[in-house]
């Protein structure tokens, strides 16, 4: 994989997703004639060992810092309106470790938390559905990443870094694409016999500083799920669309699909997903940032069994493409195993093994770590 120094810079801002859901209930400070206040929140920190093999060289490192999920703290506010139901969310994304992503010099250690708004929207809704208007993550690759396993967890420390910086990167581009934040107007159909739709109207991304997008990105996702003698299902499928202009008569087409199915039984959890995508950007993180026709393409395969307080996942994942036709810069591979141990409702202890492969460099890494919610 290309020594991406941009790549390092980018992450940091649009690392990954948690949602409210993964914080556990929150905490409604008001609720009175119809009108809800409340708070959620994560915080998380792990010591981290990582052994990174490249060209010959071995290096070992060790840090202590927040997983796959930066810490955050959420607002939503929900009333009633008549028929209409009007909600809002905003969240607020810190990172625990120093910005200063040398970590080295007179700026090494400064309190530079790079807090990052990734939820700002409201939201209408009555028995026609639900339309959400603001900054939210995207559709394309929202339910590859929220069925994740490991979402508390830590994830493969990018082989960009033997470092690691001040983010992981969870299966991002080790089995599927990271749906960025991004300013829309999203319509979610009513849940129907367990089938729902959204389709947003996304700010389109520019594939160059003169590139004219004529039109928004399109995204939807389709979700199905329900329940059988002893156990559940969930299968997804979502899709992509934009044409960025970079000279007269020369296009880039951002288009791809999204897909998924999750299995629970007894315990027992089976998850697999996948995507298939061109034009998807430089990093083949997401179709945030467009660089030609390039192709990329992913899957991530996981099983996870929960006992009593325990919950065991095994999980592997590749990103496969490249950011010209025919590279192969984006091949990278994880393969991961984790332990969470559930202390209560509000904290989970996690150790967690993961492995990261390219054709030129091996990041192993071990994480023991903490996570908060509320």
């Amino acid at each position: 994989m290309k020594n991406n120094k941009w790549l390092v810079k980018v992450l940091p801002a649009a690392v990954v997703l948690g949602m409210s859901a993964q914080a556990g209930a929150a905490i409604t400070l008001y609720d009175t004639d119809g009108t809800s206040f409340a708070v959620d929140g994560l915080l998380n920190t792990f010591l981290v060992s990582t052994e990174t093999k490249a060209g010959g060289t071995k290096t070992n490192q060790s840090r202590v810092k927040m997983g796959f999920l930066p810490n955050y703290i959420g607002f939503n506010f929900s009333k009633q309106a008549g028929d209409l139901k009007v909600g809002a969310r905003s969240s607020f994304w810190v990172s625990i470790n120093d910005s200063d992503l040398s970590r080295t010099g007179p700026s090494n250690g400064l309190t530079d938390s790079m807090i990052d708004v990734r939820q700002f929207y409201g939201t209408v809704g009555s028995s026609w559905g639900e339309v959400l208007i603001g900054k939210d993550f995207a559709l394309f690759n929202r339910s590859n990443i929220l069925g994740d396993e490991m979402l508390l967890g830590y994830g493969q420390t990018h082989t960009v870094s033997a470092d690691g910086d001040n983010v992981s990167f969870g299966n991002i581009g080790a089995g599927y694409l990271y749906p960025f934040p991004v300013s829309q107007i999203t319509y979610r159909s009513p849940k129907t016999a367990g089938f729902q739709v959204a389709l947003g109207l996304m700010d389109p991304n520019k594939s160059a500083a003169t590139s004219e997008e004529s039109q928004p990105r399109i995204e939807a996702e389709a979700t199905y799920d329900g329940a059988f003698d002893g156990g559940s299902y969930k299968a997804w499928l979502g899709g992509m669309s934009q044409t960025s202009e970079t000279t007269p008569g020369v296009d880039v087409d951002s288009n791809g699909v999204s897909y998924g199915l999750n299995v629970k039984m007894a315990g027992l959890s089976l998850t697999a997903s996948g995507f298939d995508a061109s034009g998807v950007g430089a990093a083949g993180l997401s179709n945030q940032l467009t660089a030609d026709n390039a192709d990329a393409k992913g899957h991530l395969l996981q099983a996870s069994y929960s006992f009593g307080s325990e919950r065991l996942v095994v999980s592997r994942g590749e990103n496969k493409g490249g950011t010209t036709v025919g590279g192969s810069q984006l091949n990278l591979e994880n393969s991961a195993l984790s332990w969470f141990h559930k202390i209560n409702d509000n904290l989970q202890l996690v150790a967690e093994y993961d492995k990261a492969e390219t054709a030129t460099t091996e990041v192993s890494s071990i994480a023991l770590g903490a996570v908060l919610t509320y």
